[in-house]
């Protein structure tokens, strides 16, 4: 479905959000992305669309009576705070949301990233809510630990624990990463046997070809420690490679 007098669907809309905000993708990374999926569209366009995003989700986000929907059937919040900086140099995109129904509270772009600036907007949900703020998460930064402190000075304020595991598996992270450069040795020098096999139709050399593509898409492919090891995944994935 496309809005009147939009060139794209919403469907479309949704996808560039969705590759900004989760993936933390580039205007160009974007306008590639959307090329691989034969889309005719210019990077110029992609910026028009991402903006149209930014849109109506501030529309959804502002609606004064969508907090007390939300929140008035659960009695209480617990609402964890971060901040995402796409680009280095531009604005933080400070998303506040809520841990139990899973709804975002308030997503809003500030040039900075001060006490001050992220306890306003603490503020404004304090504001907006109508039940109470029995806890808050965050990944434990200075600013947001003073902005909390200042914001609710009796809510217990608990670090996320993927940080916490994220420090604790540290010493898995490094033998992971040590396999994963040792594992790139040996298959070194695929892309020049690719192309040896480079306008030839023969069903065999279709199938080297999907073979190759295969490994490169393993070398490139990482993970995040230590639930998802990149050295683990590129072996389960060559070793799969070699007995196909």
């Amino acid at each position: 479905m496309a809005l009147p007098k939009h060139a794209f669907g919403l469907d479309v809309i949704a996808h560039v959000g969705t590759l900004r905000y989760a993936h933390h993708r580039s205007v160009t990374e974007m306008h590639h992305a959307l090329r691989e999926r034969q889309m005719v569209i210019a990077p110029r366009t992609v910026t028009d669309l991402l903006a149209r995003y930014d849109a109506r989700l501030s529309l959804t986000l502002n609606d004064p009576h969508r907090l007390e929907r939300i929140t008035q059937s659960q009695g209480r919040v617990i609402f964890a705070l971060d901040g995402l900086q796409p680009d280095v140099g531009h604005e933080v995109l400070w998303v506040l949301r809520d841990c139990l129904s899973g709804e975002v509270l308030l997503a809003q772009s500030l040039l900075s990233a001060t006490q001050h600036d992220v306890a306003t907007l603490l503020n404004q949900v304090k504001e907006a809510l109508t039940v109470p703020i029995i806890a808050v998460l965050s990944d434990g930064p200075h600013a947001i630990r003073k902005a909390v402190q200042r914001a609710f000075p009796h809510v217990p304020h608990q670090l996320c624990h993927f940080h916490y595991l994220r420090e604790a598996a540290t010493p898995i992270y490094e033998a992971d990463r040590h396999a994963k450069k040792a594992l790139k040795k040996y298959v070194r020098g695929v892309r020049p046997l690719e192309r040896q096999m480079e306008g030839r139709t023969e069903a065999e050399s279709k199938i080297i070809r999907g073979y190759y593509s295969a490994m490169r898409s393993a070398l490139t492919d990482d993970g995040r420690p230590s639930l998802a090891a990149s050295g683990l995944k590129l072996h389960d994935r060559l070793r799969a490679t070699l007995a196909s």
